[in-house]
């Protein structure tokens, strides 16, 4: 049974620093061809194991639509790229358990209920839904000081009227702006810090810490990064979310790649040292 802690590793409750490794844009780009080799190897697993994310985008249309919350259409559906983290935690297992020869079912992403860092895990799934959440708010926000309290009469309408009118205008991109912020805060502390965790149980705090430093060491790969994430979960939520059953298998899997490229793995460090 895994010990209950979060902040720092589970031995010692020492924090962990693991070394960055400086990467280029090639790197990126052979992550993400590694991410699709991973989905290839079985894909129809895959797109089974992903199929909640689109029904989930589906439902939550519904329910905009129902509750004639059309505002919050588009930020729920990019809000997905902040959840996106923790939605791809058991494909990095899968990942993970290929690189080393190990059986990749599908069902091995369940595995991750048993990881010694599940404490860790779970927290920072914590604090990326407070983080959608506060996007939301922040969403709703903007559109009550453009439009007031009244909600959109329909869905075509409100469109319409954002994209003909200098309200409309000035809310996608005072929207724009506030959401890249949510992107970058998401980007810069779990780029990898998920990967990490389940690779080494080095702490919440140190995966945050090593994802922050992976941006500051490598900026521009890790831009290019996420604008490739969030144009790929733009694509895939287009046709009503059902791209996504593709798009995250093969992002989740490539954000294992792009760990293992990024963070020198502890026997590499100590000999270096």
């Amino acid at each position: 049974m895994a010990s209950f802690h979060v902040y720092a590793a589970g031995i010692g409750g020492s924090v962990e620093h693991p070394a960055i490794r400086r990467i280029g844009v090639a790197e990126v780009f052979e992550a993400l061809r590694l991410g699709f080799e991973d989905f290839w190897a079985k894909p129809s697993h895959y797109v089974f194991l992903c199929l909640i994310y689109p029904l989930v985008g589906v439902f939550l249309f519904a329910w905009t639509s129902g509750g004639n919350a059309f505002q919050l259409v588009f930020p729920l559906m990019s809000g997905f790229a902040l959840l996106g983290p923790i939605a791809g935690i058991g494909l990095y297992e899968i990942s993970r358990r290929r690189e080393q020869g190990l059986d990749s079912s599908w069902w091995h992403a369940l595995d991750v209920r048993r990881s010694p860092a599940i404490p860790a895990i779970v927290a920072l799934g914590i604090m990326l839904m407070a983080l959608f959440v506060a996007w939301l708010l922040c969403a709703q926000a903007l559109y009550t000081h453009f439009y007031g309290n009244a909600a959109p009469a329909s869905f075509s309408g409100f469109i319409s009227d954002v994209l003909t009118t200098r309200r409309g205008w000035e809310l996608m991109i005072y929207g724009n702006l506030v959401g890249f912020v949510f992107a970058l805060v998401v980007l810069g502390t779990t780029v990898i810090a998920f990967p990490l965790l389940l690779d080494r149980d080095v702490g919440a705090y140190a995966a945050v810490e090593t994802s922050v430093r992976a941006l500051l060491t490598n900026p521009v790969p890790i831009l290019l990064w996420g604008l490739i994430v969030a144009v790929c979960l733009a694509i895939g939520s287009l046709p009503i979310f059902a791209g996504l059953a593709v798009v995250l298998p093969v992002l989740g899997h490539a954000t294992w790649h792009l760990y293992r490229e990024l963070v020198v793995p502890p026997d590499a460090a100590r000999l270096r040292r």
